[in-house]
């Protein structure tokens, strides 16, 4: 995650996780986290439809490519438990799918390690700008084959990442998977003058703006499935893309599978 995500738990300082847990409707945030997040909705109420879009394509992904046979996923960033997380969401099709969820933030691990429980589920520390290391940890090799199939999650946290980073990071990704695996992305991506003015409220963390060609390339090495870079609320897989209006702020969600 981004050099400035608390390497200890802090409740006056506004968290990630807990900003995305009060967008979602959920009581695992403070007060400092409530008043950042409010700061953001004010410069653009409809985040939230964004926000909630992104779990709406998690829960769309994770069920089609568990219904495609996919059985081992690696979330990254995978931010506090909420309803529909992925494990449930791939175990509600074969229990016998695997989960490893990988975070930096303390409070995500807490919870996670109460949480996040039963066979094939677990959750350890990580941070995404390192691939190599999550993807070589005990934990994730334990569990993830790397000569089988993988879906790898990176829900909501790409724009944590400048550009170049986030292109190493999927490079790195995809170079590990094994053919027929997929890369789930879904990311923030704004006009610019919106895009600046959020940044300037949003304290929890660095943030970058990619536009659509950036977020495209991050698939590279990969196919992308129809409807190809979507917005999250429309993705729908072998769907034709939906048009819709200009908007300051969308999600833009794909699901690219390694040949």
């Amino acid at each position: 995650m981004p050099e400035d995500v608390q390497v200890a738990f802090n409740a006056g300082r506004p968290s990630i996780a807990r900003i995305y847990d009060y967008w979602l409707g959920g009581k695992d945030n403070f007060a400092a986290d409530r008043a950042a997040a409010d700061r953001v909705l004010a410069v653009y109420p409809p985040l939230l439809r964004m926000v909630q879009g992104n779990r709406l394509f998690l829960s769309r992904s994770v069920s089609w490519l568990a219904s495609e046979g996919i059985r081992q996923f690696l979330d990254l960033g995978s931010g506090l438990p909420t309803s529909q997380n992925t494990h449930e969401i791939a175990q509600a099709i074969d229990p016998g799918c695997r989960v490893v969820y990988v975070d930096s933030d303390p409070v995500v691990l807490a919870h996670g390690n109460a949480l996040l429980r039963g066979e094939g589920v677990a959750i350890v520390a990580g941070d995404l700008r390192e691939p190599r290391k999550i993807i070589e940890s005990a934990a994730v090799r334990e569990l993830i084959r790397p000569d089988e199939p993988t879906a790898v999650v990176l829900a909501l946290v790409m724009h944590f990442l400048d550009p170049d980073t986030a292109r190493q990071v999927a490079r790195q990704l995809v170079d590990w998977l094994a053919p027929g695996s997929y890369l789930v992305i879904c990311t923030g991506s704004a006009d610019e003058d919106v895009a600046a003015e959020m940044r300037r409220e949003y304290t929890a963390s660095s943030t970058w703006n990619h536009p659509r060609d950036v977020i495209k390339g991050f698939f590279d090495g990969t196919e992308l499935v129809p409807p190809g870079l979507a917005d999250a609320r429309d993705w729908v897989p072998g769907a034709a893309p939906r048009p819709r209006a200009p908007q300051a702020v969308r999600a833009l969600a794909g699901v690219g599978r390694k040949p």
